[in-house]
């Protein structure tokens, strides 16, 4: 089985997980990058939090790694570049912080409108100052939410119930949620005009780097508290700062800073300001949820299945619909591939029935893994796939139609002269082969396959049969396809594989036409 390295805690239900799936998990914590460059070199898989730094020099260290799972929201400390070329997976743990994180929030919400944490200090300094401490209620205020994906949407839930205004900015949203969560969406400069409170929840990108600055607080009323628990870097603390000092707005209250860690701020100095030092994520709960995510993802990953979070592949997640039909679609690819010996310059991949509904996204980056990774010497997967197969002049052709053929689903690869189909049968969603060449076949994928174009004439199968008997070669399965043209087609299943000197005699059958000895995986 595998070899999953974990270089920082995680849960044990987590590490019990991988070792119930047969995997072999070392645990090694606070290596030294060298020691991790060594230590790297033969494992399948890595599990890291925020401190272990995945460069592109410990990713070219790891020949067989397939995936690097961050237990935690960001890959901040993962060269996601550097992985990507070298198709390695890249997830982490978006959901397993999002109710500590919101939680948080709401601390420092009521932490800044009752001055909680200066009046704690100024009791236990010795000092009984009841007015100097006044604070203002939730209720009946303005909260603008900045960012409403996930933990958006539970700060905003929970701030309902201190009956808050609340309000959202979020180009990505589609405004169905808005209505239905009953939030009123506003552009991002009437949301700093009008919010009494403000509190940010977005992913530190090129866009959202200094959002809150001198221009966009200067749009606030004076009485904004803002509160940001999302990255450091998306408020400018020195423009926050002045606008608290010169009036411009009440207060904020900051839990993630440009530089971590840090003890140094413009911000630590001002009264009106809450500040902990990156605790959204910091409960026993949040620790663990990120933990076995991942672990469940690594484990999915190394069983053939894709990451639910895998933060690196184009398409994102692939629906439910399609999922079942992902490992058929690399096994088409594959079989694709041992059909034509070479990539043709175009290539038509066809989703029939019902399938066609679906965002049929991934399905295409799941044949291209299948068609391009047994030519390829770079690792291929579901991230790299598309890049490689432009990079290779291959021009691909995605076709979606609804209208059912034999089957309710189907999926087909076609390019050149060759071309391969195939569906899911029964309740188990078992794959199957059903079009060959130009044939409708019946003959489930294997390990070794061969494909034999011949002429329609009695005694051919028997011949067939008797070249692989004298090889001492096994046929587990078979299927004739329905022959067009006086062309018969003949697929077979094999125990072991077809050698070159079988594969010989099997073409000197006089009937023969062509022999295609496929070998998956």
């Amino acid at each position: 089985m595998a070899k999953v390295l974990i270089t920082e805690k995680i849960a044990q239900a987590g590490l019990e997980q991988l070792e119930g799936a047969g995997h072999t998990v070392r645990v090694r914590l606070g290596l030294q990058p060298a020691e991790l460059l060594e230590a790297v070199a033969d494992c399948d898989a890595l599990i890291v939090r925020s401190q272990t730094q995945v460069t592109a020099q410990v990713l070219e260290a790891a020949a067989n790694l397939k995936i690097v799972a961050r237990a935690g929201v960001g890959v901040d400390n993962v060269d996601t570049e550097a992985a990507t070329h070298r198709g390695v997976v890249v997830a982490n743990a978006p959901l397993s912080n999002s109710l500590s994180a919101a939680e948080h929030t709401l601390g420092l919400l009521l932490a800044q409108a009752r001055n909680i944490p200066q009046a704690h200090a100024d009791l236990t300094d010795g000092s009984w100052n009841r007015s100097q401490f006044q604070g203002v209620e939730l209720s009946d205020k303005t909260l603008g939410v900045v960012g409403f994906g996930r933990i958006g949407q539970l700060v905003a839930e929970r701030a309902a119930s201190f009956n808050m205004r609340v309000v959202a900015y979020d180009p990505y949203i589609p405004d169905e949620l808005f209505k239905r969560l009953q939030v009123e969406e506003l552009s991002l400069e009437q949301l700093f005009s009008e919010a009494d409170f403000i509190t940010l929840h977005v992913a530190k990108t090129a866009e959202t780097t200094n959002l809150v600055n001198a221009q966009m607080l200067s749009k606030a009323k004076p009485s904004l508290r803002l509160i940001n628990v999302s990255r450091g870097g998306v408020v400018n603390e020195r423009d926050l700062a002045e606008a608290i000092k010169s009036g411009i707005i009440a207060g904020a209250a900051l839990d993630v800073f440009e530089q971590e860690p840090t003890t140094d701020s413009p911000l630590f100095e001002l009264p009106q300001v809450v500040v902990t030092p990156h605790l959204g994520a910091s409960t026993a709960e949040a620790q663990d949820k990120a933990g076995i995510s991942v672990a469940n993802q690594v484990a999915q990953m190394l069983a053939g299945r894709l990451p639910r979070f895998a933060v690196n592949i184009q398409a994102g997640q692939a629906p439910k619909e399609l999922m079942p039909f992902l490992p058929l679609c690399e096994q088409l690819g594959e079989i694709f591939n041992g059909l034509a010996r070479a990539l043709p310059a175009t290539i038509e991949i066809e989703f029939s029935g019902q399938i066609a509904e679906a965002d049929t996204k991934m399905g295409v980056i799941a044949m291209l893994a299948g068609l391009l990774r047994p030519i390829s010497v770079q690792p291929i997967s579901y991230v790299n796939a598309e890049e490689v197969a432009a990079s290779r002049g291959l021009e691909v052709r995605a076709v979606n139609t609804t209208t059912p053929k034999d089957y309710l689903s189907e999926v087909t690869l076609k390019g050149g002269r060759h071309e391969v189909g195939g569906t899911l049968l029964g309740v188990r969603s078992q794959p199957q082969i059903v079009w060959m060449e130009g044939h409708r076949v019946d003959l489930p994928p294997a390990n070794h396959m061969v494909v034999i174009r011949n002429h329609d004439r009695p005694g051919v199968i028997g011949e067939v049969g008797r070249v692989l008997g004298e090889a001492n070669i096994n046929v587990s399965d078979m299927d004739v396809g329905v022959a067009t043209s006086q062309e018969a087609l003949i697929m077979l299943s094999t125990d072991s594989e077809v050698d070159d000197e079988a594969a010989k005699r099997l073409r000197a059958i006089e009937a023969v036409t062509e022999v295609r000895v496929i070998n998956l995986g």
